[in-house]
């Protein structure tokens, strides 16, 4: 179950949720990027034991009397995006935890994420899609960057439908160059624009790695019976969960998901599904670990 709880309810200050997560995480998302003596200064980091002393920084030794080591870097050029699926439906909340929503959980993973591309000196941005639109936190370096994308993450809202087709073909400008992106959604609208934008980008060899998050109500049908829900997404659309239909939205909801794994494996895409309620350190650990066994 999750341990994380209680920071997650408070993902506004993403920095803990990052602390907590990061501690003792060996995976960094790609090795993409040389660091050390390379050919572009990038930034001084506090000497470690081990470091060359030919790196060191004796004008700043001698103006802040602490040891400072230059940092440089060898460009891998791959850009690392982050997508989230901020529609309506990630509005959906933990029965066990009913503080935490599927977009909580999403923000939080995304922002753990972001503190490696920034750690490992990746360039890297955000894209939220809700609203109908693409909203964009072009690729950047540095902590700074960091600093951009956990904003846009506070504020992202769970609201409306996701893109059309025109909305995201319009604001797809960061493929002309190799990208490694991060998706994370309910994937409960599929096939879709937003599905077949990822399926492409594939195709067209960006290397893309998707997580499909639940709660553990949607997964085991596990809402009250006889209560009437609204798609949050289309108003008009109503059901009512009953014992007799129960088996029946069980074996739709595997068959969805089934479809969604055969699709993103036969395009080369790993694809991890979680609940909410699980511990969203492990669940990170497991989507990396995931992508490096391909």
């Amino acid at each position: 179950m999750i341990d994380t709880s209680y920071l997650l309810a408070h993902s506004q200050d993403l920095d803990l949720i990052i602390r907590h997560v990061l501690a003792g995480l060996g995976h960094g998302l790609h090795a993409g990027r040389e660091r050390g003596a390379g050919v572009e200064f990038s930034e001084y980091r506090a000497y470690a034991p081990g470091d060359e002393w030919r790196r060191v920084d004796w004008k700043l030794l001698a103006r802040n009397d602490r040891y400072y080591v230059r940092e440089a870097e060898r460009d891998s050029h791959v850009a690392i995006w982050f997508w989230l699926d901020a529609s309506a439906s990630m509005r959906e909340a933990s029965y066990a935890y009913p503080e935490v929503t599927k977009l909580d959980y999403a923000r939080a993973v995304l922002a753990c994420l972001a503190a490696v591309a920034q750690r490992q000196g990746d360039a890297f941005g955000l894209i939220v899609a809700n609203q109908g639109r693409i909203h964009l936190t072009p690729v950047s370096r540095g902590p700074r960057q960091l600093h951009r994308v956990l904003a846009h993450l506070n504020r992202t809202k769970a609201e409306k439908e996701l893109p059309d087709a025109l909305q995201i073909k319009a604001q797809m400008q960061f493929v002309r160059a190799p990208s490694l992106l991060f998706v994370v959604s309910d994937f409960l609208d599929w096939p879709s624009a937003s599905g077949e934008s990822l399926l492409r980008l594939r195709r067209m060899r960006h290397d893309v790695r998707a997580l499909s998050l639940h709660t553990e109500a949607e997964r085991n049908a596990d809402f009250p019976l006889n209560t009437s829900y609204c798609d949050p997404e289309h108003a008009e659309h109503t059901a009512q969960l009953t014992q007799q239909i129960k088996p029946a939205y069980q074996a739709a909801y595997a068959q969805h998901f089934d479809k969604i794994r055969s699709e993103l494996k036969r395009a080369d895409i790993p694809y991890l599904q979680a609940n909410i309620e699980q511990d969203i350190a492990k669940v990170v650990r497991s989507w990396l670990r995931l992508a490096s066994l391909r």
